[in-house]
């Protein structure tokens, strides 16, 4: 077994007292976690040690350089992967996830959703798409040209996914729900669409995708989802290899009515309306229609 124990002394002295981690050191601290050779004491005291000082761009780049040198990736495809993370669900508004991974799909972009549930009352992308012909898979594959690929965390790598699952003990989530949110699994051209609910962290998202050179879309989700809030008009700033662009000005005031939205939250009504909107039932939320073209044009140049 390794140890973190230098590392936990570092980061776990409190808000003020706590030293921020190098890239490296960063790495191999996160490398450990995922390899599984620590204690689950030494595991909970990381997570409660960075939840109350906070992850520092550094310290991020590092996490995400130890996930990515163990990731199961999947091959890269003949168009640039769009990477819809998706570990939040519905709370109060449905999960349109989906909607948006099918409308990019339609385009004929590979599309990868990858999640796992991290609480249990919420509605999931994943159980949405599977009542829309898009189970689960089983194994990882190259991602054909407007296909959906639905990926459990656990495929990409299980140290992962058991990282996440400290939060159903400790009740709190941890550097392993950021992590997941900005990382790339794809041996190849992708987009990762990232998305924020405090200010903060948009701050080390910008300063991540520019610093490790990604191309990404980057706005406030929707409950934790990326896709946006189809009552608004969020701003929308793109990366193309790092470099940063506003692609979209934020317009105030919200939406009375979506034409045609369920007020359930249930997985059958969500799928139902998707299903709606791909047919051309119902009219797609200019807000996700606006989503979709800038994610297309991002995909030009990644």
């Amino acid at each position: 077994m390794g140890s973190i124990a230098h590392y936990i002394k570092e980061i776990g002295r409190g808000a003020r007292g706590a030293k921020p981690l190098a890239r490296e050191q960063a790495a191999d601290l996160f490398g450990q976690i995922l390899d599984g050779r620590v204690t689950d004491l030494e595991v909970g005291a990381f997570c409660l040690a960075m939840r109350v000082k906070g992850e520092t761009t550094p310290e991020m780049a590092g996490f995400l350089d130890a996930t990515h040198a163990r990731v199961a990736k999947l091959p890269a495809s003949h168009r640039p992967v769009v990477v819809l993370p998706s570990y939040n669900g519905a709370r109060k508004l449905p999960v349109l996830t989906p909607l948006l991974a099918l409308l990019l799909a339609r385009e004929g972009l590979p599309v990868l959703v990858h999640g796992s549930a991290t609480e249990g009352s919420r509605v999931l992308a994943s159980e949405v798409l599977a009542l829309l012909d898009q189970p689960a898979w089983t194994g990882i594959r190259r991602i054909g040209e407007g296909e959906v690929a639905v990926v459990g965390t656990e495929l990409l790598h299980p140290g992962l996914k058991r990282l996440l699952d400290v939060r159903r003990v400790v009740g709190l989530r941890n550097a392993g729900h950021s992590v997941v949110k900005l990382m790339q699994p794809v041996d190849g051209p992708a987009v990762v669409v990232g998305s924020y609910t405090h200010p903060a962290f948009a701050t080390v998202m910008t300063e991540l995708f520019e610093l490790l050179g990604m191309t990404a879309l980057l706005s406030r989700g929707l409950e934790g989802e990326v896709v946006s809030d189809p009552r608004r008009t969020p701003q929308l700033d793109g990366f193309v290899r790092g470099r940063p662009m506003t692609l979209q000005a934020q317009q105030p005031g919200t939406q009375a009515e979506v034409p045609g939205l369920p007020a359930s939250i249930a997985a059958a009504d969500t799928a139902e309306y998707t299903r709606s909107v791909l047919a051309g039932r119902l009219p797609v939320p200019a807000a996700i229609a606006a989503q979709v073209d800038h994610i297309l044009q991002l995909t030009s140049h990644a």
